[in-house]
This record gives structure tokens, sequence and C-alpha cells, in this order.
């Protein structure tokens, strides 16, 4: 049943519905303001995304005791409209943003759904989805206002874009400022959390995907209503940069984040970047959270290569904290696994190549291996060990009738005795329309 306006204004997060009525507000003043470059610069596009997805956990039990195949697979169409206002002129300028995305189910069975589409009670997953998230924002010189839907991508919270066919939306407001020349500040306050197979906003809660082997205890109501963060990042040369993040996830953890990233340009097309990671967890009221996690990764690049080497390290008493669905900032978070564990050690190589040196522009691969060890598991269990194997390969067409479709094929094999084993195949065709 469609929600009468009222009705839906109700159930909306504040930030939603303040960024509904200002979005009503704009349209309503547009007469008799100055909105040439609302109008000129505005760009909208409807993207296609065919997503098929093939999980082999190899066991259904608990890590490391097999029990028989268990297969999740689903296939589904996703369709996703983004619009982007320009700003209107003046001392503010005032402009609009629209997401809305259908995703619809074309196969899937009986509780083997990998997290695509919404579960109902009875193990099927539904025949469609919807995502409905618009935002208002605000300008004044080189500062910006967002209020109403945000897909976040710092180094505090990163929300899951492309791990499933529709991606993970956050509703809040974000003020980003830029009027100190070289320095970027970022202000956020979150309060609801649609994820990536579903079409609720909903509290957002601590990731723990393995949270037994995190060391992580949670007293009462298991989600909040607030996530708050600070960020700057800093560009001090052309080649070095360096950032810090506090954000608090309101009665779960507070953390505080530095990281800096620094690129050596060798010359004759070759380059060395290293890109470090620290971060500090707590407790906030409800947890047990004590972890201090670093990681790095340095990659050489030369010519259409590049080869990369990292390194990642747990310790403190529990494994690393984060907001449930998103990806964490850490050198070795891949496709499926994090390598946070409590005490757990990993590193990294990996190996990008593009294939516009062979003469084929437009495709472009990489493999890359991590191996965990020393993850604490208990007492009475062995000490945690894994790997996880990445293959990843996308063609995207350059030029005639195709030009902006995409074929991307991803494959994974994780072993480990800390969470499932797992053969898993992603097929991602996508299809991106300028509208505007």
């Amino acid at each position: 049943m469609l929600l009468q306006e009222p009705e839906l204004m109700k159930r909306a997060p504040l930030s939603r519905a303040i960024a509904l009525a200002s979005l009503s507000a704009a349209f309503a003043a547009a007469p008799s303001m100055a909105t040439a470059a609302f109008f000129e610069d505005s760009k909208a596009t409807l993207e296609l995304r065919n997503f098929y997805m093939n999980q082999d956990t190899r066991h259904s039990g608990d890590a490391g005791k097999k029990s028989g195949n268990k297969t999740n697979d689903e296939w589904g169409q996703g369709f996703i409209f983004n619009y982007q206002s320009g700003f209107t002129e003046g001392t503010i300028g005032v402009g609009v943003d629209v997401y809305a995305a259908l995703g619809l189910r074309l196969d899937g069975g009986h509780n083997r759904s990998p997290d695509m589409f919404p579960q109902k009670r009875n193990g099927h997953s539904e025949r469609e989805f919807t995502k409905f998230a618009p935002t208002a924002k605000f300008k004044l010189s080189e500062s910006e206002l967002r209020v109403g839907g945000l897909m976040p991508r710092f180094p505090a919270i990163q929300a899951n874009l492309e791990g499933r066919m529709l991606p993970q939306i956050f509703t809040g407001g974000l003020l980003t400022s830029k009027d100190i020349s070289g320095l970027t500040m970022n202000l956020m306050h979150l309060d609801r959390v649609n994820n990536r197979g579903s079409s609720d906003y909903e509290g957002m809660g601590l990731d723990m995907r393995g949270g037994h082997n995190k060391g992580i205890n949670i007293k009462g109501k298991t989600t909040s209503n607030s996530f708050d963060m600070g960020h700057l990042n800093y560009q001090l040369t052309d080649s070095l940069s360096a950032g810090y993040s506090f954000s608090r996830l309101d009665n779960l953890y507070k953390q505080h984040l530095v990281n800096g990233v620094h690129t050596w340009n060798l010359g004759e097309q070759r380059s060395l970047r290293t890109d470090l990671r620290v971060a500090r967890s707590k407790d906030d009221g409800r947890t047990n959270i004590d972890n201090k996690a670093f990681s790095g990764m340095v990659t050489y690049s030369f010519g259409f290569n590049k080869l990369g080497l990292g390194y990642q390290k747990m310790t403190g008493d529990t494994g690393y904290a984060f907001v449930a669905g998103t990806d964490p900032f850490l050198a070795n978070f891949v496709a499926n696994r994090d390598f946070a564990a409590k005490d757990e050690k990993s590193w990294q190589i990996r190996h990008d190549y593009n294939f516009a040196g062979l003469g084929i522009p437009g495709l472009t691969m990489f493999n890359r291996y991590v191996k965990g060890t020393g993850a604490d598991l208990g007492k009475g269990n062995p000490e945690g060990r894994e790997w996880e194997r990445d293959f990843d390969v996308t063609y995207a067409f350059q030029e005639g009738a195709l030009k902006n479709f995409s074929v991307r094929w991803r494959n994974s094999t994780i072993r480990s005795n800390v969470t499932k084993d797992l053969d898993e195949n992603r097929i991602i065709l996508t299809y991106k329309l300028p509208l505007l």
C-alpha cells in the first residue's frame, strides 16, 4: 500500500523529512529565484545493473566443522536513477539531488539469498524492493551542507556501494568546507541506515561478522541512532596528504583514525605510493571494544602494471570496530574478509594490469592474495588462520553503441578456521545511460 505524504513524513527519519521539505521549497521558489545554473548544471543518469552472485560455503555448520555444502545464489536486475542539480545563484546556492532505485529478483530460492534482497519470514526473497533518497544541498563560498540521503566515503565510515546490486544509503547531514587552501574539513551526523538488501531505514549496528572471534560483547540494545564524525584532510604537497578523524557510534564505540598517503614520482611511468593507516577504538558505554589497528600498503607502478604489498596488525582486547555493512578502512579489507579478528596479523600481495598496454583499452584485471595468522579464537581453540584469493576482471566498452556498458567478473576463494570456507563468483553487467 502506498503511503500518503503526511504518513511518509511521519515515518521518515528527521533528516529525510528535512530533505523532502527543502526539495519541495526549492521547486516552489524556482520561479522567483535565479535558477539558470540550477538547471544548466544539472546531471541525470539511469544505471542498469544486472547482478548475479553465487556463494558456495562448502559447509553449513560453524567454522571448521564440515557438514555438507551449502550454496547461496541469486540473480537480479537493478534500475538506478541519479539526479544532481546545480545550485541557484545568490549568496547561498540551493540545490537538490534525488536517488531512486528499483531491484527486481530474476532468480533465487528458499533460504539461499546472499544478502541481495529483503527476506520474508519463510526464507524466500522479496520479488522486488525500492530505495529513495532525496538530498537538499546548500552552498556558501567553498562550504557545502547536504541534508538527507548520504553515501559517505570517509576513513571513519565508508558506505558499501558496489558489493551487491543496490548500495547502502544513510540519512543525516554533512558539512564540507574547503575555504582554507589545501584543507578539507567535514562534520557529519548520521541517524539511520538503509542497507544493501533492504528498503527500510533502521538503526546502525556494529559489524559482527565472526563476532565471537573479534571478542566483542554488547550489553543491552545492539543498535544506535547516532553516528557523528569530524574529519580533516590536508594536502601538504602535491605528493603528500594526511588525515585525521574522530567518530562515535553512540553508546557502542568511539574511534580516532590517522592516515597518510605519499606518492613518489620516479619518472618514465613509474611511481611508488605509500598508504599508512592507524586507528584506536574504545567502548562508548555498552561494549568492551578495545582495539589498536595498523595497516599499510606500498604500491609500485610501472608502465601498465601495479605491484602492491600490504601488512596489517590488530592488538588489544577485541578486534576492529566499524558500522555494520560498511567497508572498514583497512589495507587488508578485500572482497569478503577484513582480517580484523582479535590479535590477527595479515599480509597481502596484489598485481594490477591495464590491457591498454597490449592494445586493448578498457580491459583491466587484478589478482590479490591475503593471508592472516594469529587470530585469538578463545580458550581451547587453535590459532585462527585464513587466506583469501581474489581475481577481478572488467571490460568497459570504449565506443560505439555499447559505450558506457561494462562487464565485470569477481572470483574469490577463502579457506579459514576463523569463518566459513567460501568459493564465490559475482558477474556484474552495468550500463549507464546519460539523461542530462
